[in-house]
């Protein structure tokens, strides 16, 4: 069977998408490839297409290498409700259940094997792999999530760096390589590792056109969240990432009171509540996970509707790939983040106090740089986003600072001050201070710490008056942004950088964002007082009130079918299908078939019941 036909039957769609095709085509002859493509880009079609058609032709297994256990089982039920025989190799399996799952890979009549790396390379598994190989039957290996691979990568696993044992052990089986992140140095790095040298690269564009990037100063963090969700929205689901586990704990607690249905997650609580929470997230409408990073690797929910930052993230990587969960199904999504100086001071120190080596301190700094230039930008987020991969393109349209461009100012005079102030205090006593401290000083302002070194005696005293204490921490964190200025020490104190001379001297003109001095006020209320939230989802294209309903009764029995599989909804169908149906109204099983996401397996075992629930809702 072609490939194009496994498609349209097995998977219910008509045409590949990008360098689906190109990639598929490859694999199945035989070739290696490292595939960078975005989430919900359909990395996941670029091995399973192959897996089946090389199957077909008696090839044999494919193993898939992949981190996550809810992955796994997401993907071999999603599979599975197609057609094609999978399976998963993991801790949560019976010892009777494992011997099962071995004999039908050992007899060659399982399509996909998921795997997580730590098993691979394990002596037992190796030796089943040894034994398919001598009989002809191990078809192909997939390596999703192929950055953990590389110490540059921003989610490096060391059980990955085993993985070259595949090239050495079974060069006879392709290997695909897959992320959605990766710049030059994380590409070189995965290819080095896991010996790619002779891969073909298959690129993808980094863009998704879906998503709408929003970065904000911080006023009141909190606030700002609850106002982004309330008003743009509200019924939602959605991912809020925090960066240490007590605020997810705490801002999980106050959303909840706050009337929106949120979950914790992090690496600190139990194996079972985290299991709980993610299957409710996957598998109900309408839910927030505050989470850790520890959250969100393969998750496939096609419907997230935005992914909300709290914290600045590590890197421009962490952050593409955070907010790649949003929009997976094409739809309209936001990455909206909220960030201030202490993000920015916190990360420098973090980097600054690790263990790692200079090197690898060095990259960090830089991959932090890039990330505070694309959050500083007063141009289009977008451009800047996807040049830091290399990928060159036009102002989007859609981001903050194309459809609201903000207002910048001549900063020069106020940063030669601010800069002015922290050379005093290293002239007075060879001393420095944080942030809170200048700032009152710049301002004038007599307070015990003033006193106490006589700061009011020093000629940067009250030079900064006509500036607000949020316009002066704007000032400081743009300068740090910019390299003028570094945080370091125990107390995050101020320092200035080789580049801060020539500002000093007037040599550098800068010019910066302009903040508001208006802070945001949460409004009080009594907790838990507020009515629960419609959980009611528009649908993914305009439907007429009649086929909104036909809608409606397509959903609830997709969640009837859904509860019965263990599975999330979407496995069963996208909403995208749901309303398509919806909407055409079809009256036979050949118009069934022809909507997208309606495949061969699914339409023998659904249609029926798809045509009755069609026929017979209200309207």
């Amino acid at each position: 069977m072609s490939s194009l036909a496994i498609l349209s039957q097995v998977f219910g769609y008509s045409a590949f998408r990008g360098q689906q095709h190109e990639i598929v085509e490859h694999v199945i002859g035989g070739g290696d490839a490292l595939v960078l493509m975005p989430t919900g880009g359909g990395k996941s079609l670029c091995y399973q297409v192959p897996a089946i058609a090389r199957h077909q032709r008696e090839q044999g297994v494919t193993v898939v290498v992949s981190p996550l256990i809810a992955l796994m089982h997401d993907q071999v039920g999603a599979l599975e409700e197609a057609g094609v025989h999978a399976s998963f190799l993991n801790s949560t399996l019976t010892f009777e259940e494992t011997q099962k799952i071995e004999r039908e890979m050992m007899s060659g009549r399982l399509v996909l094997l998921y795997v997580a790396p730590e098993r691979l390379t394990t002596p037992r598994m190796l030796s089943q792999l040894d034994s398919l190989q001598e009989r002809g039957l191990l078809s192909l290996f997939a390596i999703d999530e192929a950055h953990c691979v590389s110490q540059w990568g921003h989610d490096f696993r060391e059980d990955y760096l085993a993985l070259n044992v595949l090239h050495e052990r079974y060069p006879e089986a392709p290997r695909i390589a897959l992320t959605a992140t990766a710049d030059d140095l994380t590409r070189a790095d995965i290819i080095t590792r896991l010996q790619l040298d002779k891969a073909r690269i298959f690129i993808s564009s980094f863009d998704r056109p879906n998503i709408r990037y929003s970065i904000v100063e911080k006023d009141n963090a909190r606030a700002q969240l609850l106002r982004f969700i309330n008003d743009e929205h509200e019924g939602d689901a959605g991912i809020v990432y925090c960066q240490s586990r007590k605020k997810v704990e705490e801002t999980a607690a106050w959303l909840n009171d706050e009337g929106i249905a949120a979950l914790p997650y992090h690496a600190g609580l139990d194996a079972a509540v985290r299991k709980r929470h993610q299957d409710k997230f996957l598998r109900d409408d309408g839910v927030v996970m505050v989470a850790t990073i520890a959250f969100g690797m393969g998750i496939d929910k096609p419907d997230v509707r935005f992914v909300a930052h709290m914290d600045l993230p590590k890197t421009i990587e962490s952050y593409y790939q955070e907010t790649g969960r949003a929009g997976r199904d094409g739809a309209p999504a936001d990455a909206w983040m909220a960030y201030g100086l202490a993000d920015v001071v916190n990360q420098r120190r973090m980097i600054d106090e690790s263990p790692a080596g200079e090197e690898f301190k060095r990259g960090q700094r830089g991959k932090l740089d890039a990330l505070l230039a694309l959050a500083e930008a007063h141009d289009c987020r977008r451009v800047r986003l996807l040049a830091y991969f290399g990928e060159t393109s036009t102002p989007c349209g859609n981001c903050d600072n194309c459809l609201h461009p903000p207002e910048t100012w001549d900063g020069t005079d106020a940063a030669r001050k601010a800069l002015s102030c922290i050379y005093r205090f290293h002239q007075q006593r060879g001393q420095s201070f944080g942030a809170g401290h200048l700032i009152d000083v710049l301002r004038g302002k007599q307070t015990d710490k003033v006193t106490q070194f006589h700061h009011e005696d020093l000629s940067t005293f009250g030079i900064g008056a006509d500036l607000s204490e949020a316009q002066w921490r704007s000032v400081l964190r743009q300068l740090i942004a910019l390299g003028h200025v570094e945080a370091g020490g125990e107390y995050n104190t101020l320092h200035l950088t080789p580049t801060a001379r020539e500002v000093l001297r007037g040599g550098v003109e800068l010019h910066l964002r302009h903040v508001s001095d208006t802070p945001t006020r949460v409004r009080k209320g009594a907790k838990g007082t507020k009515a629960p939230r419609s959980k009611d989802k528009a649908p993914p294209i305009a439907l007429d009130a009649e086929a909104l309903a036909r809608y409606a009764s397509l959903k609830a029995w997709r969640a009837e079918v859904a509860k019965e599989h263990n599975l999330p909804a979407y496995v069963v169908f996208h909403d995208a299908t749901l309303a398509e149906m919806a909407r055409s109204q079809p009256a036979s099983l050949d118009a069934l078939g022809q909507i997208s996401g309606v495949g061969e397996k699914k339409l023998e075992a659904y249609g029926r019941e798809i045509l009755r629930v069609l026929d017979t809702a209200p309207g």
